[in-house]
């Protein structure tokens, strides 16, 4: 492969959108990542201003997590045995279906809480079935080597959705109101569409006279069992969210360290952002992912560097009291870190998983992946919530990211084929032009 040197190797590698199929993907993403974080903010906000009760508003949580784990397993296992990209277009258009419903009811006026959760549980399984089908066919587009570079290059989009989207979302909802929120999230999904339409057949290796039940699903889990190598990814990501993930403590530590309002403000605003900002700056400046062979250890390096963060962060918010500006300062800049590092491993682990795996259990892994990334905050928020009531924020932050490095240095040690994992460059094969 030709040395890349200078700027042009620093910024994200781009050499995967020459394939127009992953092209056309990816800018649709671009689209459609702004109306569905639309959505995302739409919903609660719609049923708080409905209801007037945090409560309700915390029922989204479990409304969201159940399809998402319930039909990410099951989307897993109907992408390892139908068509990939007939999958995505049935998916695609249940998603559109349900965000037009969503802008009927808000049009209507409706006020009925259950409805709107019922709808956003229905769009969350339609996401849940899309997701695995749609990671797992990289593979048929991109040669391995450039799996890391096509996979940084859908996060930063989705990072950046995750930062402009509830900002746009903020300053319109007064304006336009929730129904034209959810109306421009449904016509930008027409532009996926469009994209996943244009696929070609994406049958799976194997998949014939297989039935995508309960067994199947289990079948990928003991897929798992024998091959260290990608449960361990999952292992090492689960160390890093569960124990390292402290946006739980952020209305705390933005009110009582850094003197903010309790109902918010711009400190609250800025540490959760913080983190996806990190994550969008790391993916411009992606470059270097495409280069790295030894995908193992940079794993393992980049779970290294999110503890190392994370504690960092909390040892910011321990000394806030005394240097309350520069401490925050160095807070977001430990977070910043933290999501660059978490952004890079998210890649690499993701890639792993498309390129180690047989096709026939990609949707599989993929689904179990996505029940992984969206699990784990989740587990981390209750139990940052828990210890820090009993030794405080800033010690239950640090706490957590150095038990991430200590137990992924654990997990490193007991699993040395994970850190040994390199890939094997393919050669070049034509994109699609």
């Amino acid at each position: 492969m030709p040395r890349v040197s200078g700027l042009s190797g620093l910024l994200a590698d781009t050499r995967p959108l020459r394939d127009a199929h992953f092209r056309r993907l990816w800018t649709a993403q671009i689209v459609t990542v702004v109306g569905a974080q639309l959505t995302v903010v739409a919903v609660p906000a719609q049923i708080y201003a409905d209801t007037g009760s945090s409560a309700y508003v915390g029922l989204t949580g479990m409304f969201g997590l159940v399809p998402l784990v319930v039909f990410g397993l099951y989307g897993g296992a109907l992408a390892d045995v139908f068509d990939r990209r007939v999958i995505l277009i049935c998916s695609t258009v249940g998603l559109i279906v349900t965000s037009g419903l969503f802008w009927l009811q808000a049009a209507l006026g409706n006020e009925n809480v259950w409805l709107l959760l019922w709808l956003f549980a229905v769009q969350q399984a339609f996401f849940a079935i899309n997701s695995p089908a749609r990671n797992a066919l990289l593979p048929k587009l991109l040669p391995t080597e450039l799996l890391p570079s096509a996979n940084s290059l859908n996060m930063t989009v989705f990072q950046a959705g995750a930062i402009a989207g509830p900002l746009v979302a903020g300053v319109l909802i007064p304006i336009i109101g929730f129904e034209w929120l959810y109306l421009i999230d449904t016509i930008t999904l027409f532009t996926t569409l469009s994209a996943v339409v244009r696929l070609p057949a994406m049958v799976v290796e194997g998949g014939a006279g297989r039935t995508p039940g309960l067994r199947a699903v289990v079948d990928g889990f003991a897929y798992l069992r024998g091959h260290p190598v990608l449960l361990m990814s999952f292992v090492v990501d689960i160390i890093a969210m569960v124990f390292g993930m402290p946006r739980a403590l952020f209305p705390e530590i933005a009110h009582v360290d850094f003197g903010g309002p309790d109902e918010g403000g711009m400190v609250f605003a800025l540490l959760f952002a913080a983190i996806p900002a990190g994550a969008v700056i790391g993916g411009v400046l992606s470059g270097w992912v495409s280069r790295v062979d030894a995908q193992g250890r940079a794993v393992i390096a980049c779970i290294l560097v999110w503890g190392a963060a994370m504690a960092g962060f909390g040892v910011a918010v321990g000394l806030a009291e005394r240097w309350r500006t520069l401490m925050l300062v160095l807070a977001l800049v430990m977070l910043m870190l933290g999501g660059a590092a978490d952004m890079a491993s998210a890649a690499f682990r993701t890639s792993m998983l498309q390129a180690a795996a047989d096709d026939a259990v990609r949707g599989r892994l993929q689904g179990v992946f996505l029940v992984v990334v969206a699990g784990g905050p989740r587990v981390a928020d209750t139990l940052h919530g828990v210890v820090a009531a009993g030794v405080g924020t800033a010690a239950a932050a640090a706490g957590g990211g150095l038990l991430v490095v200590v137990g992924t240095v654990v997990a490193a040690l007991a699993v040395p084929s994970f850190v040994r994992y390199r890939i094997t460059r393919s050669a070049a094969r034509p994109q699609n032009g």
